[in-house]
């Protein structure tokens, strides 16, 4: 079983250790920045982006070393994430899922599909994500189905939020089987039967194509089929791991803000008259406002390094403990970040006067960005999972939204 040829990517880079995917994502982000307004700007899709990212060997470095892969530690992974989403969050959310997805082949794969999955992974393949629905009581209902039929097995179902499907080689679907349990079924892109729809209309994010999946009587092969109803039994951190991601996402959009801000309080923002000074970056309530989030800044910073230190231990070293430990400490981090960005974003404009809310300046995207992409995982139900655990020892929810 192979991925659609027309899809195949061309020769892909293997990346060896930390520092060198820090290196590469710091090289990346620089050309990714040029651009990135304009591409907001127009809707326009990031192809030949994608391609020279996953061609870096970046979407390869979460594959553990036995298959070829760096297994770089979660915080130069947070990192990575951090930088791209600086240059353009879009593309720092596009592999997002591919992360996780190949996160599920290590957790409930068995040795032939780990082998199979975590090759593709090295050679350039991009995972894709069909997990969410829209229309469903909540956002963890599962409609989609798995069925035996005599001619194999056929998968049914319509997805919504599906970030990187449109650019991926296989799209893992979010499904119940017979017996009503969740399975991931990891779907080549061209199969017969799959259907991805550029349909996202978000204000924000607005090149992460992430629209519609359907599935109708799509064949599948045993080997496709990972058993999802086991990804968080017994405890794993395939949940935090998610957020992780995401809280490095709002890290690259408020950093963005930031640098965005520097620029025009010190080049173009005019003083507020009553400050008594020539310059608005000597205006005291500004500076004041600056240093504050400077400290939100660095805090969100140190709390995303620090979770990432936990995942590793988890992950080396896994039990209830020690997952719960890495839950945490990545929720208090994702609060963090979330509220950094959306500040950021909007003192930007405060700051940097009404100048800066013409159309041909584009800043308003880092605050649309910003409050797009953190309704993904409301933040208003971690504060209660930190205090929980703190007072009461309580261990969070498992899934992947924790």
């Amino acid at each position: 079983m192979t991925a659609p040829s027309s899809l195949s990517t061309g020769p892909v880079h293997v990346v060896r250790d930390d520092a060198e995917a820090l290196a590469i994502a710091r090289r990346l982000a620089a050309d990714f920045a040029t651009g990135a307004s304009e591409r907001d700007r127009q809707r326009r899709l990031p192809f030949e982006e994608i391609e020279r990212f996953s061609a870096s060997g970046l979407w390869g470095i979460t594959v553990p070393r036995a298959f070829g892969g760096a297994a770089v530690s979660h915080a130069t992974l947070a990192e990575v994430t951090a930088l791209i989403s600086e240059a353009d969050p879009a593309l720092g959310q596009i592999p997002q899922n591919h992360y996780c997805l190949v996160d599920a082949v290590r957790l409930i794969g068995d040795a032939q599909q780990q082998k199979f999955f975590f090759r593709e992974a090295i050679e350039g393949r991009r995972f894709g994500n069909a997990v969410s629905e829209s229309g469903t009581a909540n956002a963890k209902v599962v409609t989609a189905r798995l069925r035996a039929t005599p001619e194999g097995l056929r998968l049914d179902g319509r997805k919504f939020y599906c970030t990187g499907a449109l650019f991926a080689h296989w799209v893992p679907v979010a499904a119940r089987d017979e017996q009503d349990k969740q399975v991931l079924v990891y779907v080549a892109r061209e199969a017969p039967g799959l259907e991805v729809v550029d349909d996202w209309s978000g204000f924000g994010q607005r090149t992460t194509a992430s629209g519609t999946v359907t599935a109708d009587n799509v064949a599948v092969g045993a080997l496709q089929v990972l058993p999802r109803a086991q990804l968080f039994e017994p405890p794993t951190i395939h949940g935090p791991f998610a957020q992780v991601l995401h809280t490095a996402i709002d890290l690259g959009i408020g950093r963005a803000a930031m640098a965005d801000l520097h620029h025009w309080v010190r080049e173009r923002a005019r003083p507020w008259p009553d400050s008594g000074v020539a310059r608005a970056a000597d205006d005291p309530l500004t500076l004041a406002r600056i240093g504050r989030l400077v400290i939100q800044q660095h805090a969100a910073e140190a709390l995303l390094e620090r979770s990432g230190r936990a995942l590793d231990r988890a992950r080396d070293e896994p039990g209830a403990e020690h997952v719960t430990e890495a839950s945490i400490a990545v929720a208090e981090a994702k609060v963090l970040s979330t509220e950094f960005a959306l500040e950021a974003a909007t003192a930007l404009i405060e700051l940097a006067g009404t100048q800066s809310t013409l159309a041909e300046h584009n800043l308003d995207r880092h605050w649309r960005n910003a409050r797009t992409h953190t309704v993904h995982d409301p933040v208003r139900w971690k504060p209660h999972a930190v205090g929980n655990h703190w007072l009461n020892g309580a261990s969070p929810q498992r899934h992947a939204s924790i």
